[in-house]
């Protein structure tokens, strides 16, 4: 992890033509991964947001502040090497999908929960091949296993680098099926973000905000933001020089 330690020494760095997209250069010389790896993306969007992250960086490097660069590390070094496993810790959370656990009471909120989840399960259901069931409670739910078999399907069709993204929107919203309902352009990401929250925002409006939690969820959400945003970069199709 050396290359996390370092000060800065570049004055520009910047996207550069790589074989098999584009990699990032400091004055000329190209971005490794921790690994060693060749710091390559597929498309000249994502590049630019990286090149954007170290060009910002002032004295010593701050990982923390750099989360494109972190989630391209992470498809090149976990991701690339281990994509069976990753495909099936992700496709894991279709079996205990957030959406599918409903509230017993009290009534408006057993409403909220359906009126924003339901449209989603059915759009699943519809465009995906893939019905959830809904339970009540934290009892486990049984899911079929043909539609679980659909949902794995739609996530090993990612590549890495969207995969990589992919693994933070589902384990931030803890909904395969939102997840992949913002992949797929069935919902925004700020929507889908708002629809994880339904059950926390539900106890806020009940009990007070918690200024530790509220610390939090912002942390959270700025990460599902980012990753949506790395996701959309990483899957472009718009032709980019």
């Amino acid at each position: 992890m050396s290359e996390w330690q370092i000060k800065r020494f570049w004055t520009l760095a910047a996207p550069v033509p790589a074989d098999g997209g584009f990699g990032i250069a400091l004055d000329g010389r190209p971005v490794r991964t921790p690994l060693r790896q060749p710091l390559v993306v597929p498309t000249r969007g994502l590049a630019d947001l990286i090149a954007a992250e170290w060009q910002a960086q002032e004295g010593r490097v701050d990982p923390r502040t750099m989360p494109a660069t972190r989630t391209a590390n992470a498809a090149i070094d976990k991701v690339a090497p281990q994509r069976a496993e990753v495909v099936a810790m992700l496709a894991a959370y279709g079996g205990s999908d957030l959406m599918c656990y409903r509230a017993p009471g009290p009534a408006a909120l057993v409403a909220r929960q359906a009126a924003g989840w339901d449209p989603l399960l059915d759009w699943a259901a519809q465009s995906l091949g893939a019905r959830l069931a809904v339970g009540t409670g934290v009892v486990p739910v049984a899911q079929d296993a043909a539609a679980l078999a659909r949902l794995t399907a739609q996530v090993d069709a990612m590549e890495p680098f969207a995969l990589s993204a992919f693994h933070d929107l589902v384990s931030l919203s803890g909904s395969l099926v939102l997840a992949l309902a913002f992949a797929r352009g069935r919902i925004d990401a700020a929507g889908a973000w708002a629809l994880s929250r339904i059950d926390e925002d539900w106890q806020v409006e009940q009990w007070g905000a918690d200024d530790e939690a509220t610390a939090t969820a912002a942390l959270k959400m700025a990460a599902f933001l980012g990753a949506s945003r790395f996701y959309d970069l990483a899957t472009a199709t718009t032709p980019q020089v």
